[in-house]
């Protein structure tokens, strides 16, 4: 391929990207993050301009990992739709810089790359922390995360049973539709929960919805929505029993409304588990509240335009 700038859509990307090559690079990533090393990756809290008309917000998410060579930014915009609307809640574009020259070497989708590295960060930390015997997995939601979501988690675990709601019964009956595999629609977050050894939270909530009292005792729980200091899909009675884990501290300190709100002790970042300086304890119950990293959609890039290049 020559110098030119690289343009990919949604398709190309999503072709281009496979968890089997992805879960290792983010692994590898986050581990270095957690180390703290300035001169290895830079990466700054998520710049949030809120956009008041429209009940919507415009984050910018900058990173530079030097011995890598990945200089990258995601612009994502995101919203708080009314219910009903056929409006999309999530957009976002990846781009990639040279980290010498300055130019922009490509331009990506990002609703593809934010999708499944949040998905691969997330079968990360039920890799280490979930349940050694785990059979019931639980989807809240129906959108683009819980897709993405159910497809890493029922490629990587087997399970023998997948629950899943969302607020409109019929957006998670067309979900359920489109699979293939033990997987029912349940009428309640109460009855998705009870039992369940692994819990997905990818809702546009704002308030909480998921109850400790619900929870089993030792499941984990991946929580990706939320993502705003005001906003929340866990109760105060879930955060403070549970071991709290985080892809970024100082992210998570400024940005999820489920720790703010509730002052649940942040046990450990998801890096400093895979680096063995923090134990993963799987035999609690253990939340694992996934902001999002600039880092993350960098890696997610690098590899997507490595993918490229090697097939011309």
């Amino acid at each position: 391929m020559s110098d030119s700038l690289v343009l990919l859509n949604k398709c190309e990307v999503e072709r281009l990207l496979s968890y089997d090559e992805l879960i290792p690079r983010l692994e590898s990533a986050m581990g270095k993050f957690s180390k703290r090393d300035s001169s290895e990756i830079i990466q700054p809290v998520r710049s949030v301009v809120p956009i008041q008309p429209y009940n919507g917000f415009l984050g910018v998410m900058p990173s530079y990992m030097a011995a890598d060579g990945i200089l990258c930014t995601k612009m994502v915009t995101f919203y708080q739709r009314a219910e009903g609307s056929s409006l999309p809640s999530t957009q976002a574009t990846v781009l990639l810089f040279h980290p010498e020259r300055g130019h922009i070497t490509a331009i990506m989708d990002g609703e593809a790359i934010t999708a499944k590295r949040t998905a691969a960060v997330s079968a990360i930390s039920a890799k280490l922390l979930m349940p050694a015997l785990s059979e019931v997995l639980c989807i809240l939601g129906s959108g683009q995360q819980a897709k993405s979501h159910y497809d890493v988690f029922t490629n990587v675990f087997k399970f023998k049973e997948v629950r899943i709601w969302s607020r409109r019964r019929e957006m998670a009956q067309q979900f359920v539709n489109d699979l293939q595999g033990p997987v029912r629609v349940c009428s309640s977050v109460k009855e998705a929960v009870m039992g369940a050894d692994l819990i997905v939270t990818a809702t546009g909530a704002s308030q909480p919805i998921l109850f400790g009292e619900w929870v089993k005792p030792g499941a984990h729980i991946a929580a990706v929505g939320a993502c705003r200091p005001d906003w929340r899909e866990l109760d105060d009675v879930l955060m403070r029993e549970a071991v709290v884990y985080v892809d970024s501290r100082e992210g998570a300190t400024a940005e999820s409304g489920d720790i703010i709100l509730s002052g649940a002790h942040i046990f450990a970042e998801l890096g400093e588990v895979i680096n063995g300086s923090f134990p993963a304890q799987r035999e609690k119950t253990t939340v694992f509240k996934s902001l999002g990293m600039g880092i993350q959609d960098a890696v997610s890039a690098k590899l997507v335009l490595e993918k490229l290049k090697s097939e011309h």
